[in-house]
């Protein structure tokens, strides 16, 4: 089993690689589709801007690729927000994968913005793969100033000013908007249960 880790030029790939490092799974560092032909399942990890991000995707021939795919797919953070249909962040066109949107965090009284650090998952799905061994209350690490509201995709939910999707799925596709790779023992469980799931 080889995981296709998509390098969208708007990610620090290096923490994601150490994790799967870690835990002893195959991976293989994909700029182009072609990189990743042979690989079982993909990750989409992502910082920084949603426009950017998504004009990479489709310079490298990567948006019409996972349009299409029907490997398992996982976003992280800014990765997870470009599988919606559209954020509001550069007000883009994302990839259209989950039925939703993007919005920016409401600035909140007595909260910094954007949300950044430890917060625990409060709702978390009995039934969802990702979250085998997570229980409600877990703490996982957060970097993000948009947001996919809480809705039918939610699979893991946490509040910062606004009930937020820490984990969603729709079909062969999910994502986290915390980021599994800095989210200690709980992150690594994460991956790992990814890295196992059936196709």
């Amino acid at each position: 089993m080889t995981i296709g880790l998509i390098d969208t030029g708007c990610a620090n790939l290096a923490s994601v690689r150490f994790a799967l490092e870690r835990a002893g799974h195959d991976y293989v560092v994909a700029a182009g589709p072609n990189a990743a032909e042979d690989c079982d399942r993909l990750i989409l990890p992502g910082v920084g801007a949603a426009a950017p991000a998504m004009a990479q995707l489709e310079r490298s021939g990567w948006a019409d690729v996972l349009r299409k795919d029907q490997r398992p797919l996982m976003g992280i953070c800014l990765g997870m927000q470009l599988l919606f249909n559209r954020s509001a962040e550069g007000d883009v066109e994302c990839l259209g994968l989950v039925d939703g949107m993007v919005e920016k965090l409401p600035a909140t009284s007595g909260l910094v913005w954007p949300h950044m650090g430890w917060n625990t998952l409060d709702e978390v799905s009995d039934d969802e793969v990702l979250l085998g061994g997570i229980e409600r209350g877990t703490h996982v690490y957060f970097v993000h100033g948009f947001y996919a509201p809480k809705a039918a995709y939610t699979r893991a939910a946490t509040g910062y000013g606004a009930p937020i999707s820490a984990v969603v799925r729709q079909g062969h596709v999910s994502g986290c908007q915390f980021h599994p790779e800095r989210s200690a023992g709980a992150g690594a469980q994460i991956l790992k249960n990814f890295a196992e799931m059936s196709a």
